[in-house]
């Protein structure tokens, strides 16, 4: 029987674990396989005598998170910085030593999934959840090193009983909020579910079991169940002159706890469990066998999506229906060969450090690889370039620090210290005199970089001041400065506020000679009527009194804000008290006042007989 090197086994011999590796990974170079040996022998001469909390050598992990990536077919220095991703923490191995003997790109990688490794990931909520996966794009320069991390993750996941059972719990919640969905924008479906499943198991075993039981009740004639729906596909694509593969599946576990959750169901009664995958060579054939299976069985409304046709955000392609067979709900999933890759190792597949080469090109104009990516233009970009591009497209215009606590911190890019400040608390922002950044003293209206450790510095003497106001980026402390300025600086000019008050005035000027131009259109022009150039009639052709609906017979009252004269421009509203009060119609006052649109009436001077 062949030793699987994936799974935690009682083999700890150094010599027939290597040898089990490369039974399953032949594929790889004499050159690769000879680098990876020497990479092995290095961690066994330096960790042979380490044993883990369960009392099993150090190593196995580590070549356990290698045959991860090895499934994945990544190059050969990724699968050596698996071996290496936690030998800095040994004492006697150094830097130097990895660069030496292993080059400078496995030490990188290895250096920034210590980095990972090392940082505090605790999250409450959704958006800090987010935040902190954004972090690790900003944290790293190389796709690898997130590769290598998942691997180590899902290992530890496979491997989880060893330790007690709040820890557990621990690692469940921090998989399942930043990993598997990390895997997920990667398009990395395979550890997705995984990592989903596992984290369920241990986070909520009760459930975990419950469903377990249910999927497993009836399993002969659910067998036979599906074994009729694969030949009677089988049968017609045959026909059709289309080779296909069709794989059934019970849905995973997480999947049926989310559909628990969504409907308030418990998993005895969900029906629809059950799941095909259908295989192909092309897209054509994709559409021939959607209408293969819809002829077989009927489709259940809603239940059809083409993410072919419209891929899913992290690169996803796939039909996806869901038809009644035989009385159930049976969902079947429609790929081609190179779909069904790309939904299993997701960015991995792309990434064409491919054996026997180094650095080969990659043609991004068919990636549509991470959420929040745009579409990249048809051009060859090295495999650098490519990932700066997916960092600053997943980023955005964004920036991600550490408060000394290591919480993460999500702030627009060119945020300075006083914007880090006011987003820990109004208190801080105002006080701010300083700020450290990875212990450093730098200015505080800098902008800060992604992943710095920030520190500030206050004194209960200062306050804002309107150079700050004038640095900040976001709305948060441009809202407290600008407050704290109105209402304690008699120096302070908000040239924002008087520009505003001059656009308003501009707009009601202009509306208020509207109104006086469309009033004396319905006036009968005379003689007598001479106008001044404002277009407002002279006082002498005036009563003094205020015609309403025509009739002057109202209560009204002259407001004092803007002391309307005869012949300018009026408009009215009903106050609860006082009658109509009347005012200009360019008063600023008037056009402040609440819901005034459904307040206000017509109103003109009376002229004299």
């Amino acid at each position: 029987m062949t030793l699987d090197i994936t799974t935690n086994n009682t083999e700890t011999n150094p010599a027939v674990l290597i040898s089990a590796f490369w039974a399953r990974f032949s594929d790889y170079s004499a050159d690769e396989q000879s680098r990876f040996c020497k990479a092995w022998d290095f961690l066994i001469t330096k960790t042979e005598h380490l044993k883990r909390g369960c009392g099993l050598p150090y190593y196995l992990h580590p070549l356990r998170v290698a045959a991860i990536l090895a499934e994945t077919q990544m190059d050969i220095d990724c699968l050596i910085a698996g071996l290496f991703h936690s030998i800095l923490n040994v004492e006697s191995v150094s830097p130097e030593d990895i660069a030496a003997q292993f080059g400078d790109t496995v030490l990188k990688i290895v250096t920034d999934t210590s980095k990972i490794t090392s940082w505090k990931i605790h999250s409450k909520t959704i958006q800090q959840a987010d935040a902190i996966r954004k972090m690790l794009f900003a944290m790293i320069d190389d796709v690898r090193v997130i590769l290598v991390k998942l691997a180590d993750r899902l290992d530890r996941m496979r491997n989880l009983k060893s330790i007690d059972e709040k820890s557990r719990r621990a690692v469940a919640a921090e998989v399942i909020d930043i990993w598997a969905p990390l895997a997920d924008r990667l398009g990395i479906q395979s550890a997705k579910s995984e990592l989903e499943d596992l984290s369920l198991k241990y986070a909520n075993p009760d459930v975990f079991q419950q469903i377990k039981a249910i999927v497993a009740q009836k399993k002969e004639e659910r067998a036979a169940y599906l074994e009729k729906a694969v030949n009677a596909i089988y049968k017609s694509a045959e026909k059709a002159g289309i080779s296909v593969q069709i794989t059934s599946r019970a849905k995973h576990f997480y999947s049926i706890y989310q559909k628990m959750r969504k409907r308030n169901k418990g998993a005895d009664e969900l029906y629809d469990l059950l799941a095909l995958r259908i295989i192909c060579t092309t897209n054509a054939e994709c559409y021939e066998l959607i209408g293969i299976v819809h002829g077989l069985w009927k489709p259940l409304d809603g239940r059809f999506k083409d993410y072919i046709a419209m891929p899913k955000a992290n690169g996803y392609q796939s039909i996806h229906t869901t038809v009644m067979c035989e009385g159930k709900p049976l969902e079947i999933q429609i790929r081609t060969r190179d779909m069904h890759n790309k939904a299993e190792h997701g960015v991995a597949s792309h990434w064409l450090y491919k054996k026997g080469t180094n650095h080969d090109k990659v043609d991004i104009s068919d990636l549509g690889i991470v959420n929040q990516l745009q579409t990249l233009k048809d051009q060859d970009l090295s495999n650098e370039t490519f990932f700066a591009q997916l960092k600053n497209d997943l980023l955005g215009d964004e920036i991600f620090v550490f408060t000394p606590k290591g919480d993460v911190v999500q702030l627009p890019a060119g945020s300075t210290a006083i914007d880090f400040a006011y987003h820990v608390h109004s208190a801080v922002g105002e006080k701010i005199v300083g700020a450290k950044a990875d212990g450093k003293i730098i200015p505080i209206t800098k902008p800060l970089e992604n992943t710095q450790i920030i520190e500030i510095l206050t004194n209960p003497q200062a306050h804002p001041t309107e150079s700050q106001y004038k640095v900040v980026r976001t709305s948060k402390a441009r809202q407290r400065i600008h407050a704290w300025l109105v209402a304690n600086d008699p120096n302070f000019v908000d040239k924002e506020a008087e520009a505003k008050r001059t656009a308003e005035i501009a707009a009601l000027n202009e509306k208020a000679r509207a109104i006086q131009t469309e009033k004396r259109k319905r006036r009968p022009r005379t003689p007598e009527r001479a106008e001044t150039g404002t277009g407002a009639a002279t006082d002498e052709h005036y009563s003094g009194k205020v015609r309403i609906g025509g009739t002057t017979n109202f209560l009204v009252n002259f407001a004092g804000c803007c002391s309307p004269k005869p012949g300018e421009a009026i408009l009215g509203y009903v106050s609860n008290s006082r009658g109509v009060i009347i005012h200009r119609a360019d008063c600023l006052t008037f056009h402040r006042i609440p819901n005034i649109e459904r307040r206000t009436i017509d109103a003109e001077w009376e002229q004299k007989e």
